[in-house]
């Protein structure tokens, strides 16, 4: 499993389902919205502090992000 690929696809699929763009998203979770295309775009490893972020924001338990479901 490529971690980083499957954390990008689920932020993004997240992101999405609440109706969010990047730069609306970005400002909820406290980040700039070139972090977060970089991730979505898998340019980027996060740290542990981020992903609680982004979770937060998105409104999902952190665990969801790792999860394939390939």
């Amino acid at each position: 499993m490529d971690i980083i690929k499957v954390f990008a696809h689920n932020v993004k699929k997240y992101r999405t389902l609440i109706g969010l763009s990047q730069e609306a998203f970005a400002e909820k979770a406290g980040l700039h919205r070139t972090y977060i295309s970089a991730i979505e775009r898998e340019k980027r490893s996060i740290a542990l502090e981020n992903v609680q972020r982004i979770a937060d924001a998105l409104g999902v338990e952190t665990y969801l992000l790792f999860i394939d479901e390939k």
